[in-house]
């Protein structure tokens, strides 16, 4: 009598990992998010290794998540596995401002991303 299980989101050879109130713009964030699509998951680990932007880290450790996902909860071979997707969201956006001259009120927008990386198995046992 037990609830039914929820079916998957992601097919069967995929895992997924969200990283969310990522606080950066998703312009910039998505730049990053271009530097590991299509990838393989070493090859882009490297690579958000040693990229000089400041998000990179958090982008690693959602790619890092991914994987562990894959290996863990869907018993995926992680040797095999690429990144199929990586997509960039808007989240929300602080507001706040600066007084300027002769009475007016500069904006000083905030925005925050969110981050989806789907990886998938590819060659001998997908």
């Amino acid at each position: 009598m037990g609830m039914e299980k929820n079916p998957r989101r992601v097919a069967e050879n995929e895992a997924m990992a969200i990283a969310r109130m990522l606080r950066t713009s998703p312009q910039k964030l998505n730049l990053v998010a271009a530097l590991i699509r299509g990838k393989k998951v070493d090859k882009a680990l490297a690579d958000l290794t040693f990229s000089k932007r400041r998000i990179a880290g958090e982008v690693k450790k959602c790619l890092q998540s991914a994987i562990a996902n894959a290996e863990n909860n869907h018993g995926l071979d992680v040797d095999s596995l690429v990144v199929a997707e990586a997509w960039v969201g808007k989240n929300l956006v602080m507001k706040r401002g600066r007084p300027r001259a002769r009475g007016r009120y500069g904006k000083i927008m905030k925005p925050f991303s969110e981050l989806t990386i789907k990886v998938r198995q590819v060659g001998e046992s997908a």
